[in-house]
């Protein structure tokens, strides 16, 4: 069946309305919530960082963008959360493709130390920017009738889409989510993902055949960039308070590069399972041990799968299945 993917893509969006439906504790709309981010934040990175094989630690700047322009944009005239989304992707867009004009022409260890350093410098630009709360943080109070494309999402005295705002924007990450997924996918099996991979083997190589690195790897960049700004988007309206210390998490670049190495580089599911596997364990361990444990945990299961299936899990069942 010519469209089975994005069939599948609906049936998953379908299943993630009937949860919100479901009535179910909050917590776990904010475990489903993070897992989700993470998949959308994982699969973005893997874009640039797993086809085209140059390691980003710039995740947490550009999530801090896309939280930061939701900010600005509340604060300036109460913008919708879908306006905040567009652009948040757009400005987070233009960001990568103004910085990897100058730091993609880097290889290795420099670039990433170059991406490092991006996230310092925006999250030092946000500490020093008043309107938005600066160092001290700013709360974002939910609007009390939010709407979309003029239908009541959550109506206190009933009668709309969801219960409360968090299933809303749990429903929202989900179909940001999947539309991520949709993305790298069409990427890996399109020119743009045979480039990338071609400059992973061997980039001179590739110019030498005369593919055009310096473009694909900008266009991955800005696609890349993008999909965190709008995963960072999000984040303001559902944690309701945010400070440049949590938009700008480094923990969310360590996330965003273990996680598709141990679910698998190479293809698009890779950062899908990584993320709900590693995903789903720290939310259990944030609930029964300690949140301060989390790094620990990434570091035990990163070393054991780059020791035991440096392919990743997708790439260890495909051998085993040859």
């Amino acid at each position: 069946m010519r469209f089975k993917f994005e069939i599948g893509c609906v049936l998953v969006l379908l299943a993630a309305f009937i949860f919100t439906q479901s009535g179910i504790n909050r917590f776990y709309y904010f475990a489903g919530f993070a897992i989700l981010q993470y998949v959308m934040i994982s699969t973005a990175w893997n874009i640039l960082g797993g086809y085209g094989g140059y390691i980003n630690f710039g995740t947490a700047g550009f999530l801090g963008v896309g939280s930061y322009t939701a900010v600005a944009m509340i604060e300036f005239y109460s913008a919708g959360i879908v306006e905040q989304i567009i652009v948040a992707g757009i400005i987070a867009g233009v960001i990568g493709l103004s910085i990897g004009f100058f730091t993609l022409r880097l290889k290795g260890v420099y670039f990433a130390i170059a991406t490092l350093a991006l996230a310092i410098v925006l999250e030092t630009f946000v500490n020093n920017w008043d309107y938005v709360g600066g160092a001290a943080g700013v709360s974002i109070l939910p609007p009390r009738t939010p709407e979309l494309l003029g239908i009541a999402i959550v109506d206190r005295k009933g009668g709309a889409i969801f219960n409360n705002n968090k299933e809303f924007l749990f429903f929202l990450m989900a179909f940001l989510a999947i539309l991520s997924v949709w993305v790298a996918r069409t990427i890996e099996k399109g020119k743009l993902g045979r480039g990338l991979n071609a400059i992973k083997d061997n980039e001179e190589a590739a110019e030498c055949m005369g593919v055009p690195t310096l473009r694909l790897k900008l266009t991955a960049t800005v696609i890349s960039g993008a999909l965190m700004g709008m995963a960072g988007a999000v984040f303001p309206s559902y944690l309701t308070f945010v400070d440049p210390p949590t938009a700008f998490n480094l923990e969310f670049a360590i996330n965003s590069l273990a996680m598709p190495m141990i679910g698998g580089t190479f293809t698009w599911i890779g950062p899908v399972v990584g993320s709900i596997l590693l995903g789903t364990v720290q939310q259990v361990a944030i609930v029964t041990i300690s949140s301060e444990l989390n790094l620990l945990i990434i570091g035990v299961l990163l070393v054991f799968f780059v020791t035991v299936a440096p392919q990743g899990i997708v790439g260890w069942f495909m051998k085993k299945n040859k």
